[in-house]
């Protein structure tokens, strides 16, 4: 990934530094835990352990030679050691894939934990916006048209409640990832033994895959890489959802703007959602490597190296741009700009037709036929539309409606405290009771 999207401890994690001494690790943990069952000299696995180390530069010079990335790398390790006689135990009873995949499970693990640090994070910017905003009246709108009021909390609540969800599946995808496998060439375990296996993988932290081919099996980075995906597919939701509300017409939010931050070469007005659209962008990114995860599932027979080449650039690109992505969207989340005032005149600006669906139900109530209190709402609602009159007004003037409500029934229809009474107790549900003595929505609207 370029280094515009790359953070400093992400990079970090999928650098060619970490990488192969990831390699290396998986290298001295096998020898130790070989040693310790008396498979490999006690004092050779000691020198490889005092003396072993990679030279990325060496690496790829012998690389060049040799046209493969493992042999290249204990190539390099053997010189480092220096010692023949204990060299010659290091990468013993080991595969190419034994030392790449569990090696890969090691980064994953590291990328994992920054990724989920992220989310958490995440979620408690958005928790404590939630809560700013819960009392906060603003328009509902569905197919992008005024529906019925909601709050702003209330938009935000969603958005933390689809967050939790994706830190329990990333969780999860993670989880599973944590694997290693040292069962050999076509996974038999032949020359080491599942025994071997289990310490070795216990001695780096990781579970063992109970069966493995010559590689783990890639429908686990296919889930991996579907968390992900769906990770970035919440965050271009928030981003796109920014991005409408900061729309002139709307105002009713906007991404950070910082003091010397220019919007337009050409237009020195412009405040422009940059980074929402930057991150709507890279989601698409994201979701397409998701893609290309499923396609590597199918492999010939017990390994080909089709998948290879893929995973070295969808998993660290994944991971990058989507701890990239989050700690962009933390900064927006926590630096936004909210106008609560403008939503309030947004609500208003329809003259009382959100409230449309409340008085059909009123009519209903008070013994009026569903189909002819819809007509007589539609009617009116569709007169106050084209002349931009007031709804309530035309109401009030209807016979057909004032037969069934009178002036304090009609005003209960049109109440906006009314509408959010219950946003209280939706958000007790996703965040818990909230503290006594609190403001209801009801109460603050």
């Amino acid at each position: 990934m370029i280094a515009r999207y790359t953070r400093k401890e992400m990079g970090q994690v999928w650098s060619e530094a970490n990488r192969f001494q990831k390699w290396l690790d998986v290298e001295l943990a096998a020898t130790e835990t070989l040693a310790e069952a008396g498979l490999v000299p006690k004092d050779a696995a000691l020198t490889i352990r005092a003396r072993a180390k990679v030279d990325v530069p060496r690496i790829h010079e012998l690389e060049a030679r040799v046209k493969h990335d493992v042999i290249a790398f204990t190539m390099d390790v053997v010189e480092s050691i220096g010692d023949p006689a204990a060299a010659r135990w290091l990468h013993y009873g080991l595969t190419s894939n034994d030392v790449v995949d569990t090696a890969q499970a090691l980064q994953i693990r590291e990328a994992s934990q920054l990724i989920e640090r992220g989310l958490v994070l995440f979620g408690e910017v958005l928790d404590l916006r939630a809560h700013q905003f819960r009392n906060t009246p603003q328009i509902g709108r569905t197919h992008g048209v005024h529906a019925e009021p909601i709050t702003f909390g209330l938009k935000i609540a969603n958005w933390f409640s689809e967050n939790q969800r994706n830190i329990g599946r990333f969780r999860a995808a993670a989880q599973q990832m944590a694997v290693g496998k040292i069962s050999g060439a076509v996974g038999n375990a032949s020359h080491l033994g599942p025994e071997m296996e289990e310490r070795i993988a216990k001695r780096l932290g990781l579970s063992v895959a109970p069966v493995a081919s010559q590689v783990i099996q890639r429908d686990r980075h296919a889930q991996y890489l579907s968390a992900l995906a769906l990770i970035a597919a919440t965050l271009e939701t928030i981003a796109l959802e920014i991005r409408h509300l900061q729309r002139t017409e709307v105002r009713e939010a906007e991404e950070p703007f910082s003091g010397e931050q220019r919007g337009s070469s050409a237009m020195p007005h412009k405040r422009n959602p940059v980074t929402c659209e930057q991150i709507c962008g890279l989601a698409r990114l994201v979701r397409s490597n998701m893609i290309a995860a499923f396609e590597n599932v199918a492999l010939w027979h017990e390994r080909d190296i089709s998948h290879s080449s893929v995973e070295r650039i969808i998993l660290p690109d994944s991971t990058i741009l989507v701890d990239y992505m989050l700690a962009k969207m933390t900064w927006i989340i926590a630096d936004m700009r909210v106008f609560p005032e403008r939503m309030l005149r947004n609500l208003e600006s329809t003259h009382g037709l959100v409230y449309s669906g409340q008085l059909l139900l009123d009519l209903v109530e008070k013994g009026m036929p569903r189909d002819d209190a819809y007509k007589a709402v539609q009617e009116n609602a569709m007169a106050a539309w084209e002349t931009e009159s007031s709804f309530r007004e035309r109401v009030t003037n209807d016979a057909r409606i004032t037969k069934y409500l009178d002036s304090k029934a009609l005003a209960h229809a049109f109440d906006l405290e009314r509408q959010l009474r219950h946003v209280d107790a939706i958000f007790d549900r996703v965040f818990g009771a909230h503290p006594a003595g609190e403001k209801s929505a009801a109460n603050n609207a």
